[in-house]
């Protein structure tokens, strides 16, 4: 009985062993978290695709993509440990970094490096037509989702709103994640809401489809004097036709999505990702339309940390870093 124990042992380990080399499994395999956004923006999506690519075409890396509160809580997550790269925005990340502007007075995030610079992100202010907004100064006294807490949408909300002379006091604010905002549009119980993503996102396509909607423009002179007051920031446009109900151009500002890691990640690996990355981008405009925006051409504007030695590695090789 012992011996057919012990055999019955033998084989389980035997078969434990083929089966993790069956299955692609080494010691030496590295698990990475990526921190993109809510499952309404085009953080997720994108990132999900990014994750997916890494996984595929950096041999003994496994890349797992989480959904989060976005730019300002990946940054904070990233320096405490918990993920190890993730998606923010340009301005918020130069903010926690340098703990300026809405980080003003918190802990500089000093161990934030830059990989990438991706494509851009357009501020949508969307209101219900119901609601009689049709400026930014109309957000007075009205209910208002200004993004998730910590989000690059809620420090967006906050700065657009101080460069009208208004602030969070002066209206009902909710801190809401893109697919809350919409939801809540859609019934009535806000007027208005913030969100940072990339043309078109799915949460306004969302609203479109059942309310009546605005899309609140930014005058060309907020635009001006926020653009040379913020280097990170610059001025769009949001196409006619884009969202069911809005039919003509709306002026909005629109800031840089990076992809960001820790200091301590190993140069050799972040060099491997950085150069899958651009000999891939393909995978990711299958994924989204902003997909299509992630060209190498573009990929050092807007960061404003320092870059990660191993990306910038490879950015020397091509030539883009000199």
């Amino acid at each position: 009985m012992l011996k057919s124990k012990t055999i019955l042992v033998l084989v389980l380990a035997i078969s434990l062993v083929m089966g993790m080399f069956g299955f692609g499994y080494t010691a030496d395999r590295t698990f990475l978290a990526l921190g993109t956004g809510g499952t309404g923006g085009t953080y997720y999506p994108l990132g999900g695709a990014l994750a997916q690519l890494l996984s595929n075409k950096v041999p003994d890396l496994a890349v797992s993509a989480l959904t989060s509160n976005a730019s300002l809580s990946n940054c904070n997550f990233i320096t405490t440990g918990e993920i190890e790269m993730g998606l923010s925005q340009a301005n918020t990340t130069f903010w926690a970094y340098s703990a300026t502007s809405v980080c003003k007075g918190n802990q500089p995030l000093t161990s934030l490096r830059g990989i990438a610079s991706l494509y851009p992100e357009t501020i949508h202010i969307v209101a219900t037509k119901a609601s009689g907004i049709t400026c930014v100064e109309d957000l007075k006294g009205k209910r208002v989702g200004v993004g998730a807490p910590n989000s690059g949408t809620a420090a967006d909300a906050k700065i657009i709103l101080n460069a009208h002379g208004l602030t969070f006091d002066d209206m009902k604010v909710d801190y809401l994640n893109f697919n809350e905002v919409a939801q809540r549009l859609i019934d009535g119980q806000i007027d208005a809401g913030f969100k940072t993503a990339g043309m078109p996102t799915s949460s306004v396509i969302n609203v479109a489809t059942k309310r009546d909607i605005v899309l609140v423009p930014i005058s060309a002179e907020k635009i001006k004097e926020l653009c040379d007051a913020i280097p990170y920031y610059g001025a769009t446009v949001i196409p006619g036709g884009l969202y069911k109900g809005v039919d003509e151009d709306v002026p909005a500002l629109a800031t840089p999505a990076l992809w960001i890691c820790d200091a301590k990640l190993s140069p050799t690996l972040v060099y491997k990702m950085t150069k899958a990355l651009w000999e891939n981008t393909d995978v990711l405009a299958k994924v989204h339309s902003q997909g299509k925006n992630v060209t190498i051409e573009t990929a050092l504007d807007g960061i404003g940390i320092p870059l990660h030695p191993g990306a910038e590695l490879y950015y020397k090789e091509v030539g883009l870093i000199k």
